[in-house]
This record gives structure tokens, C-alpha cells and sequence, in this order.
């Protein structure tokens, strides 16, 4: 099984390609600078994305919305 799965990341994320953008820049700045937003013992993934798309399942990384 997926962690976290697609259904709550996309209640908090309007649209896939959204959440996609949003994990593959998070995944970037991990890569480049290390610096993980929780212990390194509390994620599940081993991979900077997976890293990435947990932040984003705990609300570390906040999600604006444009409204247009």
C-alpha cells in the first residue's frame, strides 16, 4: 500500500498535476539542502519524494489556493 494515498493528499491539493508540481519541488530542495521539516525517523519513505508527499499528508507544507 501507498503512504500517503492519493485520496487525502488530493483533499488537501485541488488537482494531481497540482500535487505533483508541489512534491517534485519539495523533493528538489531536500535533495539540495537536507533539511527535513520532521525527524528522520518519523517518515515512512526512505525517497525525497515519498519524503515530500508525507510533508505535504501532515500539512507542513501549506497549499495556497488562487482563486481566479
Amino acid at each position: 500500500m501507498i503512504y500517503p494515498s492519493i485520496d487525502k493528499l488530493l483533499n488537501i491539493v485541488d488537482s494531481k498535476y497540482e500535487l505533483v508540481h508541489i512534491s517534485a519541488r519539495r523533493s528538489k530542495e531536500i535533495a539540495k539542502d537536507g533539511y527535513l521539516q520532521m525527524p528522520d525517523a518519523s517518515y515512512k519513505s526512505q525517497k525525497n519524494i515519498g519524503r515530500a508527499l508525507e510533508e505535504v499528508s501532515e500539512g507542513l507544507i501549506k497549499v495556497e489556493k488562487n482563486e481566479a
